[in-house]
């Protein structure tokens, strides 16, 4: 399986991860953002990265702001209240998930 499809089903996570760090950011910075903190491994499509802050936006954990910025248009995203309690409790499954996942994969790790 290709690591892209592993990055799909925690691109939320990241991208609220992403936006309690910086407070707020456009859509081509968080891939940037990504790719240089992965140096490369971890590459984010727009085809994957929009309609995931679409879908956030509509659950009320994305607030967007516009701003011109050299003669274009740039959409900020930021975590609302919820967005922001929302990235605390993914980002703690996630390191969970993580924990567990390494568990299965190297089982003398756990023994101690």
């Amino acid at each position: 399986m290709s690591s892209s499809k592993l990055l799909k089903g925690s691109l939320a996570t990241i991208i609220l991860k992403l936006l309690k760090e910086n407070e707020k950011m456009y859509g081509y910075e968080i891939t940037q953002r990504v790719k240089e903190i992965t140096a490369g491994e971890f590459k984010i499509t727009e085809g994957a990265l929009y309609p995931t802050l679409h879908k956030l936006e509509a659950e009320g954990m994305l607030s967007t702001e516009t701003q011109k910025v050299d003669n274009r248009i740039r959409k900020y995203y930021s975590l609302t209240k919820e967005g922001n309690a929302e990235a605390q409790t993914k980002v703690a499954e996630l390191e969970e998930f993580l924990l567990n996942l390494q568990k299965l994969l190297n089982p003398k790790l756990g023994m101690g």
